[in-house]
């Protein structure tokens, strides 16, 4: 294992994922399409994830931890549910919590932060 951390999509305030000893650390990640509904944001999020994964030479099937922050858990849990079950592999579920927030933006309905371990050579 390395001791070097490496950064990805680094900006001023934060980097969209960390990587360290053979753990990737992703960012909150929010969608793009801020007056989309909770099934397009979702998907837009589990994208961007996807994305962040495979620059950092894991996948989502190496997941380990996510936290999720949904706007409005009483309308919107049960679809957010189904777009995480169909984009996660079988078998392949991780720790999780889910929980309501007011998101940095209150068009943001949903964000996603996770931990996944690096694929080993």
């Amino acid at each position: 294992m390395s001791n070097d951390i490496q950064r990805i999509q680094v900006n001023s305030r934060l980097a969209g994922c960390v990587i360290h000893n053979g753990l990737v650390y992703l960012s909150g990640q929010v969608p793009t399409s801020l007056d989309a509904d909770i099934k397009q944001q979702t998907l837009e999020v589990l994208e961007k994830i996807d994305h962040l994964l495979a620059q950092s030479g894991s996948d989502k099937s190496r997941i380990l931890t996510a936290q999720i922050w949904i706007k409005n858990i009483v309308t919107d849990f049960d679809i957010f549910n189904q777009c995480w079950e169909a984009w996660l592999p079988q078998h392949t579920a991780p720790a999780r919590a889910a929980l309501q927030a007011d998101l940095a933006r209150s068009q943001i309905l949903v964000e996603i932060m996770l931990t996944a371990a690096v694929k080993e050579n």
